[in-house]
């Protein structure tokens, strides 16, 4: 069995995910999105989709980025 990096447990089912060179083990998603998923810079929420960028910024949606001044991004053309 293997241990969660993120809640400990030992899980007959876990995974491994290897990001950005690292290989990290996990028993759910949950705690794969958790240790792993960008935070949005306005709201803070973990971003699970595609999120938007500008620059170095992530925001889970548009609606965070414009709080944040960038009015250029747009959820769709």
């Amino acid at each position: 069995m293997a241990q969660c990096e993120t809640c400990g447990n030992d899980y007959d089912k876990a995974f491994q995910v290897n990001m950005n060179g690292s290989t990290h083990t996990f028993d759910s998603f949950e705690c794969a999105i958790h240790a792993l998923a960008p935070v949005c810079d306005h709201c803070g929420c973990r971003v699970v989709g595609h999120g938007v960028e500008k620059g170095e910024a992530i925001y889970c949606c548009v609606h965070c980025a414009e709080h944040e001044g960038v009015k250029e991004l747009r959820d769709r053309a």
